[in-house]
This record gives C-alpha cells, sequence and structure tokens, in this order.
C-alpha cells in the first residue's frame, strides 16, 4: 500500500518516537534496585495512571480490528468488544481485590503458592505463549514498513528495538509512564478521523446504503459457533497477565477495581470509535485486496496534511502499548519465572532481588528476538491470536481463577491434570485440523473449533478433583 506523507506528518511521527523513548527512559530514573520497583513499580500505581495503562495495553491489536470489521461490520464489536466488557466486569468484581492483597509479582507466583511447583512451571509455559508480543510485533512492523518503505524484516526490528529499549533499566515504571503518553495518542488519532469521514460522505445513511448488509449485523455472517469460541476466548480477560500486573502494581485494591470498571468506558468509547472507522472503511474503500490495511487506507483518502501524521501516530501508540507491556510481562516470565526459579534461585542464597532483575533483564533480550521470529513466520494477527486463545486459554483459566478463592480450590495432583488435559487437547485439535485441511483452513473433528474439548477435558478433571476434595490444607510455598 503506498502512504503518501508531507512534512508536517512527518514531524508529528518522529516526534512521537522521540517522546516515547525520551519517557521511557526518564521514567526509569525512579527505579532503585529493588524487586517491588522493577517488577510492580513500586506498587504505586494511582486511578488515573492504571487507567491509563490499563486501556492502552489491553487494545494493542488494531490492525486486527480494522481487518475484522472491514471485513463482518459491527460483529467486531459484538466479537471484540461486549464478552470483553463482561469477563472485564467479573475480573473487577470478584478478582481485582484478590489479586492485589495476594501482593505477589506474577501468575506463577500464585499457581505455586496454591499448587505448587508442577502447576506452577507449566503455568509459566503457557503465560510465555499468551504473553508472547508477536502479532504487536508485527502490526508495528507493517506500519513501519508502510510509512518508510523499508523491508518487513528491518521494519521490525527497528519498531521492536524504540519499543521496548528504555524498559531494560526502567521496567514497569517505564511501561505505564509510555503507557499513559500512548492511552492520549491513540483516542486522539481516531478523534481525528471520524469528524472528516462523516463530514465529506454523511452518516449512518451513507454507511448503510454502501456496506452489505450483514456488516450491520451482530455475526457479521459468521457461524454461531465462531461467534461463541471468541466469547470463550474472551475468558481470557480472567487470566490476562496484564490485568494481573497491574492489580499487584495498584496502590490499594479498590484502585485495583474501580480502575477496571473505568477502563471499560474508555474501551466501549473506543470501540465505537474503531468499529465506525472500519465501517466507513468498507464503505469509501470498498475493494482492499488487504483489509488488514483498511484504517491506513481510509485515511489515504479521508484526512489532510498534519491529520493524517496524528492519525498513524494514534495507530502507531496503540499498538505500541501492548507491545511495551507484553514484552515487559514475557521478560519477567522468562527471568524470574524459569530463569530465576531452575538457574538463579540456586546458585544465590543472598538478596533475591538483584538476580531476579539481571535474569528478567535477559528476558527482555529473549522476548524480542522470539517475537521477531514469530512474527516473521505467521504474517496474520487475527490468526496468531485466535490459535493461541485456543489453545492456552483452556490450560490456565480454571487452575488460576479457583487459585485466588480457597473454597474452589483441589489437590493439586488433579489441578495438574486440569491444566494438562486443558491446553493439550486444544493443541492436538488444532493441529489435527490443519492436517486435516491447512493453516488457513483447518478441518476440524466434527466441526468442533479446539477450545471447545480442550475446555471439557479441563473442567472433567477439575470437577473430579472437588468430587474427591479432602479437608486436607496443602502446603503454602514460599513464592520469592
Amino acid at each position: 500500500m503506498t502512504v503518501k506523507l508531507s512534512i508536517a506528518d512527518w514531524l508529528v511521527i518522529i516526534l512521537y518516537f522521540a517522546a516515547v523513548v525520551f519517557v521511557g527512559f526518564r521514567a526509569a530514573r525512579k527505579v532503585r534496585n529493588h524487586i517491588d520497583e522493577y517488577l510492580v513499580a513500586g506498587r504505586s500505581l494511582t486511578l488515573p495512571i492504571f487507567v491509563a495503562t490499563l486501556v492502552s495495553t489491553w487494545y494493542g491489536g488494531i490492525l486486527g480490528v480494522g481487518e475484522f470489521s472491514y471485513r463482518y461490520g459491527i460483529s467486531n464489536w459484538f466479537v471484540f468488544g461486549v464478552p470483553y466488557y463482561f469477563f472485564a466486569i467479573l475480573f473487577a468484581i470478584f478478582l481485582a481485590p484478590r489479586v492485589h492483597k495476594a501482593k505477589l509479582h506474577t501468575i506463577p507466583d500464585k499457581l505455586r503458592q496454591t499448587y505448587g511447583d508442577p502447576t506452577a512451571n507449566m503455568g509459566s509455559f503457557l503465560t510465555l505463549f499468551i504473553v508472547t508480543p508477536a502479532p504487536y510485533v508485527l502490526m508495528v512492523g507493517i506500519i513501519v514498513e508502510m510509512l518508510f518503505g523499508w523491508s518487513l524484516t528491518a521494519s521490525v526490528i527497528f519498531a521492536t528495538v524504540v519499543s521496548v529499549a528504555y524498559l531494560y533499566s526502567g521496567g514497569l515504571h517505564s511501561d505505564v509512564r509510555t503507557n499513559t503518553v500512548e492511552f492520549i495518542l491513540m483516542f486522539i488519532g481516531f478523534g481525528v478521523i471520524l469528524p472528516y469521514c462523516y463530514s465529506h460522505y454523511g452518516g449512518f445513511s451513507f454507511i448503510k446504503s454502501h456496506v452489505p448488509p450483514g456488516h450491520l449485523t451482530l455475526t457479521g455472517g459468521n457461524p454461531w459457533q465462531y461467534i461463541i469460541a471468541w466469547f470463550f476466548i474472551a475468558s481470557w480477560t480472567l487470566i490476562d497477565p496484564a490485568f494481573h500486573q497491574r492489580c499487584y502494581a495498584a496502590k490499594s485494591g479498590s484502585v485495583a477495581r474501580y480502575g477496571i470498571l473505568v477502563s471499560i468506558i474508555f474501551w466501549l468509547f473506543f470501540d465505537f470509535m474503531t468499529s465506525t472507522a472500519g465501517l466507513y472503511a468498507r464503505a469509501i474503500v470498498p475493494n482492499l485486496t488487504q483489509p488488514a490495511m483498511s484504517y491506513p487506507a481510509l485515511a489515504e483518502v479521508v484526512l489532510p496534511s498534519f491529520m493524517k501524521g496524528l492519525f498513524y501516530v494514534g495507530i502507531l501508540a496503540t499498538i505500541m502499548s501492548s507491545l511495551e507491556s507484553l514484552t515487559f510481562i514475557s521478560a519477567v516470565t522468562i527471568g524470574k519465572d524459569i530463569l530465576y526459579r531452575h538457574l538463579g534461585k540456586r546458585r544465590n542464597t543472598e538478596d533475591a532481588s538483584p538476580k531476579i532483575l539481571t535474569y528478567s533483564q535477559i528476558g527482555i533480550f529473549l522476548t524480542a528476538l522470539i517475537s521477531i521470529a514469530i512474527s516473521l513466520l505467521l504474517p496474520s494477527v487475527i490468526e496468531i491470536w485466535y490459535d493461541l486463545g485456543t489453545v492456552f486459554v483452556p490450560g490456565l483459566l480454571i487452575p488460576l481463577v479457583t487459585s485466588y478463592f480457597p473454597r474452589l480450590q483441589i489437590h493439586r495432583r488433579f489441578i495438574f491434570l486440569s491444566m494438562t488435559f486443558g491446553w493439550s487437547t486444544s493443541l492436538f485439535w488444532l493441529v489435527l485440523g490443519f492436517l486435516r485441511g491447512s493453516p488457513t483452513d483447518p478441518s476440524y473433528l466434527f466441526n468442533i473449533q479446539p477450545m471447545y474439548p480442550g475446555l471439557v477435558l479441563s473442567a472433567m478433571f477439575y470437577f473430579i478433583g472437588f468430587a474427591r476434595k479432602t479437608k486436607e490444607i496443602s502446603p503454602v510455598y514460599n513464592v520469592e
């Protein structure tokens, strides 16, 4: 896709990159050589910062949203909006205060505390896949490639380096401060394009007369089993490491709870803007060969100089906020929950903080390399989302949620089986579908989506364990 930018557009884009790097490294000055400072920002997030970082982090897949809304219309809101609001509300009401009260650092910490080492070790493995920033590395790379005309490989490497360099020294402090800047810019970006669309082409009547009828239905023409599968994938919210990390870092349990509820309002408003922009794109540029480029294509048609630059900055900010946060969570999972747990802890009997920080910094480099590789091997945002969600959510959902509710906890042997069969069954079903068909057009057994058998097996072992639950209290593990 060809992009035409003026000097004003280039200036806005370059200033954005400079501002993010400046804010990220400036925030790093606050970090002391202590595990709480680096991993959870000293547990000091106030309500405005909590909302800004959570809203921006959770809404990174903007090109995927554009692709889905271009293909299926308001089904984008029904699939990627409604179920996520529902599970976010559940998280805010039932989990947020409990997560904050735990005063931990990572999801595997909680699994180890409740269910022991084997479950925590497998949880680290599953978390690592769930938080992979690969889809966001790919999206930022695509935008940089489009703007600068570089190769995709060079664009992906540049975008990754710019997005995560300051995390090495700044940790979560740098992450949340850059997220705050990006929160503002993502709303500005989409706030500038809709008035131009309306003034040049009209409102709903124009959209209705220029998009396929199915685009104004809740399913967008997709089968209900596919829609329901996405609803189950939305339960990802309950195990989302970014939610848990922000709650660990919140100043209080009430900040965590009300921060999520306020964030839902912002997500609802942003969903309205992105879905409307997607419908305008379908109506104004109806024959795109790359629907993932629907937002940039719309900008090229309707926006003047400078405003176009602001819009591209809004897209970059939306994606990079998630890229930064997920890279850091992945790095901590590698550093604290894998490397330190299996290497550093055995060799270190002194203060754990310096060792954990060092391993987490190593994790940043490893995460960047792995994400670049995945993004170049699987160049489809929605496919990456769907495949990761459908495989790994069934493994983590029941073990993690029950870990915060003593009455729901079962013997660790059965929870380990629940976790193992949850994700491995879904993975087997997915791979078998690929072999029977193809990765782009899988043929699943009995036409059943892979998530369902995984959830069924996970629930089956959980309920067997619950039925055989005894009054024994499992020992509590030190999560340091």
